[in-house]
């Protein structure tokens, strides 16, 4: 049985926005589980991944069937408060043209949605918002 490497997936992912966000003006990229002390009236982001559904897509054993393995990537953009949504939505155009309908190393993206604005940001001090993308992975037992 062949299945599915999920740190895979979730390398390729997170690399593809981490190089993206290298890249000038260079936005700090926080991932699940890292400790970060944001440095007040900067933008960055915290990036979140979540694998919720798999769906049979041949029926057969475990070493010869298909399934498919959906998931969440959710992208929350924090930028200063208090001087517009200028920079926050030039970053959300950013990571939503990273994964807009894109095939990645076997990863399918759908169209994003967002940036949204999302109310009570925390930590407290910073303008919110949040791009979504579905994607989907094939696993080939």
């Amino acid at each position: 049985m062949a299945a599915l490497d999920l740190n895979t997936v979730r390398s390729t992912i997170e690399g593809r926005l981490q190089t993206e966000l290298d890249d000038a003006p260079v936005i700090p990229v926080i991932f699940h589980n890292m400790p970060y002390t944001p440095t007040p009236g900067t933008s960055w982001c915290q990036c979140s991944i979540s694998f919720s559904a798999s769906d049979y897509l041949t029926m057969g054993d475990d070493s010869s069937s298909s399934n498919n393995v959906t998931g969440l990537l959710s992208i929350d953009i924090y930028s200063a408060k208090g001087v517009g949504p200028g920079d926050n939505l030039t970053i959300g155009k950013r990571v939503r043209d990273l994964y807009n309908r894109v095939t990645v190393s076997g990863v399918h993206f759908d169209s994003p949605t967002g940036p949204e604005v999302m109310a009570s940001p925390q930590p407290e001090g910073y303008f919110l918002t949040q791009v979504r993308c579905t994607f989907e992975v094939f696993e080939d037992l």
